[in-house]
């Protein structure tokens, strides 16, 4: 890798911007180098629109290139498979947007694919790398609130039912469990290890899960309830964990950045946790940065990528059709 990271962008989203245009804007060691969109017109006009020096006709043109060292693909969960081997088959790096793949399937494929190339292969679950789901992580190593004996996590955030909204299209990997209970999914795995389903229900709407509700029974003996839905007023997310000797509770997890609420509670004495202002797409691109560099371990893809699909998928076949609102 050269003295600067070269990023290349398959799919002229939304995403693309808070994910990786802003925070790459913050490293004179960064450059997002090169967009691939659709078509010809729609990358000309999104490099121009973000000062991208480069753009490219079709995806396949930019992996061509030898002037990229890390691909981010920010597509429909429907193309992760095919467009993350073709990038690693090129020899670059891929940072995949979540959820990482459609089925446990393809999630091993592409980890085995990255194994060929020899290359990383890291999921943007971008809120695990922030400080203060690190600071959660070492509170729950330590003991902070004793043995962990129950736990709770939710993701809620308004979906529009937009023309070409992929989130409401079941073939395109949309829906409440991909989408948004990966996160949930990930987060109380993260925390408290493998997990089996113990009971999972599901409302649909138009063909595709609107909600999810699921009861987790994990190895540690932890009992865990998760829940996700594309119809609420309002965005919200959460993570409580119950101890024997306290509680940890977070209030908007995914973003922390924008207003989180952490606090300990124990022996009667509720303490507030920092909340670090730095972005959680910052802190992850400062982590990608690291791996590509030799300086650090991916802490999501690969394995942890497999495993949760794997839990997804439970979730998926256990699911009743019943209100999970």
């Amino acid at each position: 890798m050269t003295a600067k990271l070269r990023i290349g962008i398959l799919g002229a989203g939304r995403i693309a911007v808070p994910a990786i245009i802003a925070p790459a804007r913050g490293h004179s060691d960064i450059t997002v180098h090169c967009i691939a969109a659709r078509d010809a017109e729609r990358a000309e006009a999104f490099a121009h629109s973000h000062e991208i020096p480069f753009w490219a006709a079709s995806y396949d043109a930019m992996l061509t290139r030898d002037d990229i060292d890390l691909v981010y693909i920010g597509l429909p969960p429907m193309l992760h498979r095919e467009w993350t081997e073709r990038a690693l088959r090129a020899g670059k790096a891929v940072l995949c947007e979540k959820p990482f793949a459609l089925n446990t399937e393809e999630a091993e494929a592409m980890v085995a694919a990255a194994g060929r190339a020899g290359v990383p292969l890291i999921e943007a679950f971008h809120y695990r790398y922030h400080p203060l789901f690190r600071t959660l992580e070492a509170l729950v190593a330590d003991g902070a609130i004793g043995r962990v004996v129950s736990a709770r996590a939710w993701l809620r955030y308004p979906i529009p039912e937009d023309a070409g909204e992929h989130r409401w299209s079941a073939a395109a990997g949309g829906g409440a469990l991909m989408d948004l209970g990966c996160y949930p999914v990930h987060a109380l795995r993260s925390l408290l290890g493998d997990a089996k389903v113990a009971d999972a229900r599901m409302a649909f709407e138009r063909g595709v899960d609107r909600a999810v509700a699921a009861c987790l029974s994990f190895a540690s003996g932890v009992r865990a309830t998760l829940h996700a839905s594309m119809r609420t007023s309002a965005p919200s997310s959460g993570i409580i964990l119950n101890g024997t000797s306290g509680r940890l509770m977070v209030r908007g997890f995914l973003m922390p950045h924008r207003g989180a609420d952490a606090v300990l509670e124990r022996s009667g004495t509720r303490t507030r946790l920092d909340v670090d202002p730095v972005t959680t797409f910052a802190a992850q691109l400062d982590h990608v940065v690291a791996v590509l560099r030799g300086e650090a371990q991916p802490l999501t893809g690969g394995a942890d990528a497999a495993a949760n699909m794997v839990l997804i998928d439970a979730i998926r076949a256990q699911a009743r059709i019943r209100s999970a609102d």
